[in-house]
């Protein structure tokens, strides 16, 4: 855990900023303004990148998530390059917990899965290299994209301790906890040998 060194008044205004930049629904935007319908009437109903592939559009999905990593990342830079680690990392978790629980969609939100990993290239770029390699190793062992997210968020804290990252440690454990209470339906869909592959509608 970093030093807390920033003062409290400017960290809750990080922690709104944060949670503001995490909240934008970049799947819901992107399906209407391609022409792809509702995003929850699709699928799972779910805002994120898996879920829009199942719209049949590839590059919709690769836009999605791209920038839901990407706000991630940039709530991440911007917090520390005008205020310090401390910053960074509260707004980490605040850009997750906006992109998962949005206020503009009655905080339902996604699972948080791209944000996630863009929040770690920010933060600590080996960590995030290190968990984006575990994703794809996972989703292309076992095709689905629950089972690549859950195996991430699992090694994330053991890759911040091996890379040097030791001071992210609690907040690396605070996001794998959400990591999966979001993938808990998935989690018993796995179990259960019902749960749907990457690019199945």
């Amino acid at each position: 855990m970093p030093h807390i060194e920033t003062a409290t008044g400017l960290l809750l205004l990080w922690a709104v900023l944060g949670y503001l930049i995490g909240s934008v629904p970049f799947g819901i935007l992107i399906a209407r303004a391609m022409g792809l319908g509702n995003l929850r009437e699709i699928g799972s109903g779910n805002i994120g990148a898996t879920n829009v592939l199942r719209t049949g559009s590839k590059s919709a999905a690769l836009a999605t998530l791209v920038l839901d990593g990407g706000k991630g990342a940039v709530a991440v830079l911007l917090a520390r390059w005008l205020t310090g680690e401390d910053a960074a990392q509260l707004t980490a978790l605040m850009a997750f917990l906006g992109h998962c629980f949005p206020i503009w969609l009655g905080f339902r939100g996604g699972k948080g899965v791209a944000t996630f990993l863009g929040l770690l290239l920010a933060l600590a770029f080996p960590v995030g290299v290190a968990c984006c390699v575990t994703w794809l190793v996972a989703a292309a062992a076992s095709r689905m994209s629950s089972f690549a997210a859950i195996t991430a968020a699992s090694t994330s804290t053991i890759w911040m301790l091996f890379l040097g990252s030791g001071h992210m440690v609690i907040m690396g454990g605070v996001l794998t906890l959400l990591v999966f209470l979001r993938h808990k339906d998935n989690i018993r869909r796995i179990r259960a040998g019902t749960e749907p592959k990457i690019g199945q509608k």
